[in-house]
């Protein structure tokens, strides 16, 4: 049985529960996604399903191969199962496999914030801001040694370029789940932007 399915971010809005207390939450456009493949331990050496997700114009010959013909879909993800029991291709599947309560993995790119300094990128605090030290408020200082080892380390906090990163939240708790619109409420923030791809998982979710 697939727990997973892949989304897109809509934005961020309000909870109230029973109790009248307002939440953050976030809601996702999940599903309807299409079994596309099916991978075995005998044919891939692992089991998987490639779910596909989301309508494109223009979809080159390699994708409307890997599409087989299910549709045209603008995103294809694997799921990594136990067992590949029961599982078909063409099969379709949407947010009924949730349950409000249970708490998912959600995976997707973060914003991109260009090229940073390390006072933002890294929470440096800067330079001193007096004796005479006018334009080393933002900077980051020594980065290496003389001589020995005469070359920076690798790994050494710089400036450069910042998001645009594959993030993970585990444990998000799915609030209300909208069967007709395809949607799901989410407590709290998920990465990236609006109209960004999720990935969401309940197997990697610890279980209440």
């Amino acid at each position: 049985m697939i727990k997973g399915l892949l989304g897109q971010k809509v934005g961020m809005t309000q909870y109230f529960s029973e109790n009248g207390i307002a939440e953050a939450a976030t809601l996702i456009d999940a599903g309807p996604c299409t079994i596309v493949r099916v991978k075995t331990s005998e044919s891939d050496g692992y089991c998987a399903a490639c779910l596909g997700f989301g309508d494109t114009k223009k979809l080159g010959a390699v994708l409307k191969g890997q599409c087989r013909g299910f549709g045209e879909f603008k995103h294809l993800r694997e799921f990594r199962l136990e067992n590949s029991e029961g599982v078909n291709v063409g099969d379709k599947l949407d947010v009924s496999i949730f349950q409000p309560g249970d708490k998912v993995t959600i995976t997707g790119v973060s914003k991109g914030r260009g090229f940073a300094g390390g006072v933002k990128r890294h929470n440096f605090r800067g330079g001193p801001k007096t004796h005479g030290q006018s334009d080393r408020q933002r900077a980051v200082g020594s980065i290496s040694s003389t001589t020995t080892p005469g070359r920076v380390y690798k790994g050494t906090r710089m400036p450069g370029h910042m998001g645009h990163e594959r993030v993970t939240v585990r444990n998000l708790v799915i609030l209300k789940i909208d069967v007709e619109r395809n949607q799901l409420l989410v407590r709290g923030a998920v990465p990236g932007a609006k109209n960004g791809l999720l990935l969401i998982d309940m197997s990697k979710g610890r279980s209440k």
